[in-house]
C-alpha cells in the first residue's frame, strides 16, 4: 500500500488570532523512508541533530541553499502537496459561514455559489479594518470567543461589538448579526461548530492525495498533540462510506469513499519522510510570510518551485472575477452538508 507522510505547522486550535503564529499549513509527501533518508544525507551530509527541523535549519544563512535544493528535489521527483492559510482570513471565512450565510440561505441565496463566500471574506479582510479600525479585530475576537464558549453571554458580547460600529458601512457582512438573525446566532452557538481550521486544511490536502494515488493508501504523521486533531478528522473522512463526488474548484474534486484507508502515528525522529514534510510546510509558510512582507519572492523562496497542482492556499484575493471563474460550479455548500451528515452518523 502506498504511504503519504504528513506534517503540520502553525496549529493553534480554535485561536486563529494568535499574533506569534499568523499562518497555518500542512504538507503531504509520497516518498519511502529510504529515499527520504538519502535526500537528507545528500543535502545535509553534516547534520548532527536527531532529526531535520525547518525551524532550526532556517536560522543559519548557510542553510538557505541546501534547503532550497532539497525542496526542489522533492517537488520535482515525488508526489507532494502543501496547503497554507492566513489564519485571519480563515477566521473571516468562518465568520461568513456561521454568522452571515444562514441569513442568505433563508432568503434562498446560495452564498457558496461560484465562491461568493471567498469573495465576501476577501472584501471584508481588506475593507473591515479600513472602515472600523481596531474595532473590526474586536469583532473577530468576539466571534472567536463566542464560537468557543457557546454561551449566550459570549454571543451577546459579539452582537454588542457589531452594533457598536457603523455596521451599515458593511451591511452584507455585519448586518445579519447586527439585526440578531436567529439562524446566525444558532450557527454560532451550535456545539458542533468551531473555528478550528485543521479540517479545512486537511480536506484540501486529501483532495490532492486522492488524485495522486491510483489505489488504496495510508497516511503517517507524527505523534504530536497538534496532529491528534488532524488524525481525528482523517479517521472521520475514512469512515465516510456513502458514495458521493463534489467539485470544489476548477482544479479540486473529492470523491467518497476515499482511497485513504489507514492513519498511522509515528515518531518523527524515526521517520525521515515526516521530517521532509516539516521542511516543505515550514518553507512554504516562511516564503509566504516573506512575500507578504516584501511584496516579492526572495532568491531562495521555495514558492518558486511549486506547480499549481502542488500548492493550495487560503489567502484573500480581490480578483473577484478570477475567483468566480476558478470556483465556478463548485459544490461547497453540498460538500459542507454532506460532511455534517457524516459527522452526525459517526457520533451516534
Amino acid at each position: 500500500m502506498s504511504i503519504f507522510s504528513m506534517d503540520e505547522s502553525g496549529y493553534t486550535g480554535h485561536d486563529l488570532l494568535q499574533k506569534s503564529q499568523p499562518w497555518q499549513g500542512a504538507s503531504a509527501v509520497n516518498i519511502s523512508h529510504d529515499d527520504a533518508a538519502y535526500l537528507i544525507r545528500q543535502h545535509f551530509p553534516k547534520l548532527k541533530a536527531p532529526e531535520l527541523k525547518f525551524s532550526s535549519l532556517k536560522r543559519r544563512d548557510g542553510n538557505q541553499k541546501p534547503l532550497y535544493a532539497l525542496q526542489q528535489d522533492l517537488l520535482a521527483n515525488f508526489p507532494c502537496v502543501t496547503c497554507i492559510a492566513d489564519k485571519r482570513f480563515i477566521l473571516i471565512l468562518m465568520f461568513i459561514e456561521y454568522a452571515v450565510e444562514p441569513f442568505y440561505y433563508e432568503l434562498g441565496e446560495n452564498l457558496y455559489e461560484d465562491g461568493g463566500n471567498f469573495s465576501m471574506a476577501s472584501m471584508a479582510y481588506y475593507v473591515g479594518q479600513g472602515y472600523f479600525g481596531r474595532d473590526f479585530d474586536a469583532i473577530l475576537q468576539a466571534f472567536q470567543n463566542a464560537m468557543h464558549q457557546k454561551t449566550n453571554t459570549a454571543v451577546n458580547a459579539l452582537i454588542d461589538c457589531v452594533q457598536a460600529v457603523n455596521w451599515q458601512l458593511l451591511p452584507e457582512v455585519l448586518g445579519p448579526l447586527a439585526l440578531k438573525h436567529p439562524d446566525c446566532i444558532d450557527a454560532v452557538i451550535n456545539s458542533e461548530t468551531s473555528t478550528d481550521a485543521a479540517f479545512m486544511i486537511l480536506q484540501s490536502l486529501i483532495s490532492r492525495t486522492e488524485l495522486m494515488c491510483d489505489g488504496p493508501y495510508s497516511i503517517e504523521h507524527d505523534r504530536s498533540d497538534n496532529l491528534l486533531r488532524y488524525s481525528e478528522f482523517l479517521s472521520m473522512l475514512i469512515e465516510c462510506k456513502t458514495p458521493a463526488r463534489f467539485k470544489l474548484s476548477e482544479i479540486a474534486n473529492i470523491e467518497f469513499p476515499l482511497k485513504l484507508e489507514e492513519v498511522i502515528q509515528v515518531d518523527s525522529k524515526f521517520s525521515p519522510s515526516v521530517q521532509l514534510c516539516d521542511v516543505l510546510v515550514g518553507g512554504a509558510i516562511s516564503g509566504a510570510r516573506q512575500l507578504v512582507q516584501d511584496k516579492s519572492l526572495s532568491f531562495y523562496s521555495p514558492l518558486k518551485l511549486y506547480r499549481d497542482e502542488q500548492f493550495i492556499h487560503f489567502l484573500p484575493d480581490i480578483d473577484f472575477e478570477g475567483q468566480k471563474k476558478f470556483r465556478h460550479g463548485g459544490q461547497g455548500s453540498d460538500f459542507i452538508d454532506f460532511i455534517a451528515e457524516q459527522f452526525h452518523k459517526s457520533v451516534k
